[in-house]
């Protein structure tokens, strides 16, 4: 693999996981991020799937927690988990766990000492898909992304700023109203300073109906989520994508908190979401890509 090093590969339901590594000429250090290549990847290339997990963790979460593999081999579906920031070590970059490492927030940082080197948006939104179409069997022009919390606002961004690089837009408990919450907040307050122009940027609110999404934004939120109320407030992008006509299809469940148990509950109904927008049914019953 040309500009990758491999970190390590694991068999998992008939395909292959892997941790990988390069140097980002986008945040100008070395990132890691895991690929699940589907069995169908032997074969042929295969739609994408990016998930962008939450804070605090990193490109091994998803992969390890969602229990989202042997769906992902049924499907014909390969999924890209991208770390949560750069390990780039600057001042303060620990000093709380919502802000700093592991929450880059996938924003392209413009206050110093953040604009060196948190370029999230960047990152994910151009270096890692050209990366995964030159190193791995992706078809990459059937693309779609997914998130996490912290993940769910860097997958609404990303899809509503580019909604003809994505088929279809999910997400978990996301931060959808970033501007308007203490996470988010803090984050473009550290890392786009006072300019509420590059606020708008990245607030999902302020995105939608901007441009056209195909089909339905699905959102999974559970009922007994302690962050809820005071940092998630997804009644504020429900209203938001009402006035835009926006279609969203937004699922509120009872008893279900943050975590991943949450996320395994309902994962397997985003990746059939997801296969369905890529044309993988189609596929399945044709057998052509």
């Amino acid at each position: 693999m040309s500009d990758v090093q491999t970190l390590s590969r694991h068999r998992a339901h008939g395909g292959w996981l892997g941790y990988y590594q390069h140097d980002s000429v986008s945040v100008g250090a070395a990132m890691r991020f895991a690929v699940y290549e589907p069995p169908a990847a032997a074969a042929m290339p295969v739609p994408v799937v990016y998930f962008l997990a939450g804070l605090t963790c990193n490109e091994e979460t998803f992969v390890t927690k969602a229990n989202a593999l042997r769906s992902a081999a049924a499907l014909g579906l390969m999924l890209v988990a991208p770390d949560t920031s750069p390990r780039v070590r600057l001042p303060g970059d620990d000093a709380t766990w919502d802000f700093g490492l592991a929450a880059g927030f996938y924003v392209d940082a413009t206050a110093a000492p953040w604009a060196q080197h948190y370029r999230m948006y960047s990152y994910v939104a151009d270096e890692l898909p050209a990366l995964i179409g030159e190193n791995f069997a992706a078809e990459s022009r059937r693309q779609s992304i997914m998130g996490h919390s912290m993940g769910g606002h860097g997958a609404l961004v990303l899809g509503l700023r580019n909604p003809d690089r994505y088929r279809s837009i999910s997400a978990f408990a996301p931060i959808s109203s970033p501007s308007q919450v203490p996470w988010g907040q803090k984050a473009f307050a550290g890392y786009l300073g006072d300019d509420r122009d590059a606020w708008r940027r990245y607030d999902a609110n302020e995105l939608v109906g901007a441009g056209t999404v195909q089909g339905a934004i699905r959102i999974d939120q559970g009922g007994a989520d302690k962050f809820l109320l005071e940092q998630l407030r997804p009644e504020l992008f429900v209203a938001a994508c009402k006035r835009a006509g926006q279609s969203l299809d937004y699922r509120l469940h009872d008893g279900y908190d943050h975590g991943y148990f949450f996320i395994q509950s309902f994962i397997d109904e985003h990746l059939q979401f997801h296969a369905n927008a890529l044309g993988m049914a189609s596929k399945r019953q044709t057998g052509k890509p």
